[in-house]
């Protein structure tokens, strides 16, 4: 007797990013109309004409970011192959279809959940992208999700996975991603490894945000799992507006790693999976030029953990223990 497999729905969520120049404003202003970004005693008021404003005023700066990568973000190129890879790993397990909302710009919440309710799953599994959890992006993705997502009839019962920090194939893969980075090196025990994160404005932790602590958790995990000698910072990048953000800045970092004699530099995107341009430009060009300047010899950007086998491994994993399977 062959048993029907179960058919699921997983949404994974992610950030987004501008697919065009002309598409760096509106994205822009999406993402400052985002109450979990910009929110302030009276927000919901000024919100709007303040992200217009906040837009236009960084388009071009962000824009000539955009054209120094190839002109467009790579996060959905490289969210679609995190998700056909995933069904393939469920395939054994159960009949799953993978979806992408993106936050920020297309493909917008609002369309991939028409897209669920048509899907005809049984269940539906939301898979925020995002190793650690924050009000910024894993409950900005959610709310968005509960805001839209109002199937008619029966809806299908639906699990969340909130975060996956300490999940123990998704630090294997950043372990096998800067073993494989660490041969680059002449002498890799001569490299200072840099963790750096996205970072947040401390008003977030001060209420109440576990990302910090997720963060140095993961660094915690992957530094005791891999077993180098090397030594190691943990950084913040990405800083926003005048508040006071997460420190230090992955350029404070920098500049005090050459002043102590620093010459070979390791830096790992530890709160990010795929490229984009936090990775491609802050890092792998803006950082690599400060250090250079500075003079550091050796610059390497460790490769986000994409759609590696473990990577997808571990998000196989979460999916199904979810809906109650195992692999």
């Amino acid at each position: 007797m062959v048993t029907e497999k179960k058919k699921i729905s997983v949404v994974l969520f992610q950030l987004g990013g501008p697919d065009s120049p002309a598409a760096v404003e509106p994205f822009l202003y999406n993402l400052f109309c985002d109450p979990d970004i910009i929110d302030f005693f009276g927000a919901w008021f000024a919100r709007r004409p303040l992200a217009r404003w906040i837009a236009r005023k960084r388009a071009g700066v962000v824009r000539d970011h955009y054209n120094a990568i190839g002109g467009h973000s790579p996060i959905r190129l490289l969210t679609e192959r995190q998700a056909r890879s995933l069904e393939r790993a469920l395939a054994p397990y159960c009949d799953a279809k993978c979806f992408i909302a993106m936050r920020y710009w297309n493909p917008l919440t609002t369309q991939t959940a028409t897209e669920v309710t048509s899907s005809g799953a049984r269940e539906i599994v939301l898979l925020p992208m995002y190793p650690q959890y924050s009000l910024a992006t894993t409950a900005s993705s959610l709310k968005e999700w509960a805001r839209i997502y109002h199937p008619n009839g029966n809806a299908a019962p639906t699990h969340t996975i909130e975060q996956f920090f300490d999940h123990p194939l998704y630090i294997q893969a950043v372990v096998e991603r800067i073993a494989l980075s660490l041969t680059h090196f002449d002498d890799p025990d001569r490299v200072h490894i840099i963790f750096s994160a996205h970072g947040l404005p401390v008003s977030l932790i001060e209420r109440g945000d576990p990302y910090e602590r997720q963060v140095q958790e993961t660094v915690r995990r992957v530094t005791g799992v891999g077993g180098w000698n090397n030594a190691h910072s943990l950084c913040y990048q990405s800083r926003v507006g005048r508040r006071k953000w997460l420190a230090p800045s992955l350029t404070e970092t920098i500049e005090g790693l050459a002043r102590a004699g620093e010459k070979y530099l390791l830096v790992v995107p530890i709160a990010f999976v795929t490229e984009h341009i936090e990775t491609l430009f802050e890092i792998n060009m803006e950082a690599r030029e400060e250090a250079s300047r500075l003079g550091v010899e050796q610059f390497e950007m460790m490769p986000a953990v994409g759609d590696s086998p473990t990577f997808i491994a571990a998000l196989a994993d979460l999916v199904l223990r979810a809906i109650g399977q195992t692999s």
